[in-house]
């Protein structure tokens, strides 16, 4: 039977294919049964789908299936009932159970009823079908079309790179803007410096086209009474004689520094009235010249310092050198033991060498010559002076020299502290007061040194103090002007020598600045024998409250 039925399957092979193995015998042998029916073309297309959408394919059944659908003709056998399996026969005796096995295809499961039956998902669609019995086209194949399900492997290192110049990017725009932020915090800084310079300059007034607060506070400190330290110094030449003298200022409402240089040719009064020269009051003992400097300039001086020479050397030495402008070569003297100087700017200067600057004067040169090489003398001293009044207290102790009673070393030394300070600061001025060769102020002088440097006015005299008067002789005769100084100091005024007038005038003239100054003025008339319509309000010389200009008219009584 076996072998017949081996014989026939041979010769058919549609029941070869029917024949499957079911299982054994009690004896081990293979049982074989009819082959069931093969589902319609369309499930069997989608059985393999889905196995292949979730990777189980074990026989690579899937594909092949596909392909037979496309090529093969469609042919449907009838399906069997539900329920119902046919077993298809065996092959022949002997034959390799592994190897039918390997071709049997996969039982399809039986198909459950419509009811339970899953509806279809849309990731588990399959592909279009093609019409049943439509031709066949090759160039359009689902495995043509499997990249859309299997991952691209670049996609990694495209997302890699893609992030990699985002993130440069974002890099690169985070510089710039940090390198902007800080370009215009840079600015806004050096604004806000450009800002607060021309604040500062435009307050203090330094600023050339305008004036600020400072200025104007400035100069209604000026305007107002103002507040001044002041000393006198007699500088004694003693190796070659001679004096040389200087008012040291010290205004403390404007915080400024002062040196002017007077003339030995200005006239000072004696203390019986009469006048003489400035330098010749020191040379005899400068008794009272101090009083006599108030008188003539409005001021009041706070003491006397005198310096001689040596002393002037050592405070020099004291304070390390000094440094200045020299407008001349000195020549070295070996007898006077007096060192050469050198001619030219920021000259080092010794304390032999500062003395023998300070004092000296060319053939033939004006006096003032030789004053404004002492002041540029003292201008380098105070610049080296200790700031604090303490250490300059010290410094001028060890000079050596014995001051004047009412210039103790506390008072100096804290006044050259101050000075220094003025000096160093640039807040300095040196001037040489200039007079006539009758030894009397110049307007000019009277206007500028004297009332904006010194200060004096006739409201620095004492209260209850006798009126400063000022004469002044535009008459042309020396007989007359004579008589009229003696007739005020007869009635107990202080008299101010004016000098002589550029040219005579024919009548008398009395004038006051001052409205409170009226009185005074009517009784200085009154003492001159001249009628009160003499006097009137003017402009005076700021050391005399009374002026009187003698003309033709005056005849002494």
């Amino acid at each position: 039977m076996n072998d017949r039925q081996d014989q026939y399957d041979r010769y058919d092979p549609h029941a070869a294919k029917e024949q499957q193995l079911i299982g054994y015998d009690p004896y081990g042998r293979p049982v074989y049964g009819q082959v069931p029916a093969q589902p319609a073309p369309g499930q069997q297309y989608e059985q393999a789908y889905e196995q292949q959408q979730y990777g189980y394919d074990p026989q690579g059944y899937g594909e092949q299936a596909q392909q037979a659908y496309y090529q093969q003709p469609q042919q449907q056998p009838a399906a069997p009932e539900y329920g119902q399996q046919e077993y298809p026969q065996a092959p022949a005796y002997g034959y390799d159970a592994q190897q039918a096995e390997q071709w049997i295809p996969q039982q399809a499961a039986p198909e459950p009823p419509a009811a339970e039956q899953e509806p279809p998902r849309p990731d588990r669609v399959p592909g279009p079908r093609r019409p049943e019995g439509g031709p066949s086209d090759p160039d359009y194949r689902t495995e043509q079309f499997a990249f859309i399900d299997q991952p691209d492997e670049d996609s990694e290192d495209v997302i890699d790179w893609l992030k990699f110049t985002e993130s440069r990017t974002e890099r690169r725009e985070e510089a710039r803007r940090r390198g902007r932020n800080r370009v215009v915090a840079l600015i806004v800084v050096l604004a806000l410096f450009v800002v607060a310079g021309v604040g500062y300059l435009w307050y203090a007034g330094k600023l050339p086209f305008l004036d600020g607060p400072g200025q104007k506070k400035g100069a209604a400190a000026a305007a107002g009474p103002q507040k001044r330290d002041m000393i006198v110094v007699h500088l004694h030449n003693t190796k070659k004689g001679g004096t040389s003298t200087a008012l040291l200022v010290d205004n403390v409402t404007t915080k400024k520094g002062a040196t002017v240089l007077l003339p030995n040719a200005m006239g000072v009064a004696k203390d019986d009235g009469t006048g003489t020269a400035l330098g010749k009051a020191v040379e005899e003992g400068g008794l009272g010249v101090r009083d006599s400097l108030d008188s003539v300039l409005g001021t009041h001086i706070g003491g006397t310092w005198r310096l001689d020479t040596p002393f002037l050397e050592n405070l020099v030495e004291l304070v390390g050198g000094i440094e200045t402008d020299t407008d001349v070569a000195i020549p070295a003297d070996d007898a006077a033991k007096i060192p050469a100087v050198g001619q030219g700017p920021k000259q080092h200067l010794s304390g032999a060498m500062a003395v023998a600057y300070a004092t000296y004067r060319g053939q033939g040169e004006p006096e003032a010559k030789q004053l404004d090489r002492l002041g540029k003398v003292l201008y380098g001293v105070l610049r080296k002076v200790p700031g604090d009044a303490k250490s300059a207290t010290v410094t001028v102790e060890s000079m050596g020299q014995i001051l004047d009673p009412s210039l103790n070393a506390q008072t100096l030394g804290a006044l050259l502290a101050k000075l220094g300070e003025h000096a160093k600061e640039g807040a300095y001025r040196t001037d040489v007061l200039a007079v006539k060769p009758d030894g009397t102020l110049t307007d000019d002088a009277n206007k500028t040194v004297v009332k904006e440097v010194l200060g004096g006015s006739f409201t620095a005299a004492q209260a209850g103090a006798a009126p400063r008067v000022g004469l002044k002789d535009a008459t042309g005769d020396d007989k007359t002007q004579i008589a009229a100084k003696a007739a005020l100091l007869n009635g107990g005024y202080t008299f101010v020598d004016g000098g002589k007038a550029d040219k005579t005038q024919p009548a008398t003239q009395i004038t006051y600045q001052d409205d409170a100054q009226r009185t005074k003025a009517v009784d200085v008339a009154k003492t001159l024998g001249l009628p009160e319509t003499v006097v009137k309000k003017g402009e005076n010389a700021v050391n005399a409250d009374v002026v009187v200009t003698l003309g033709k008219d005056y005849k002494p009584s």
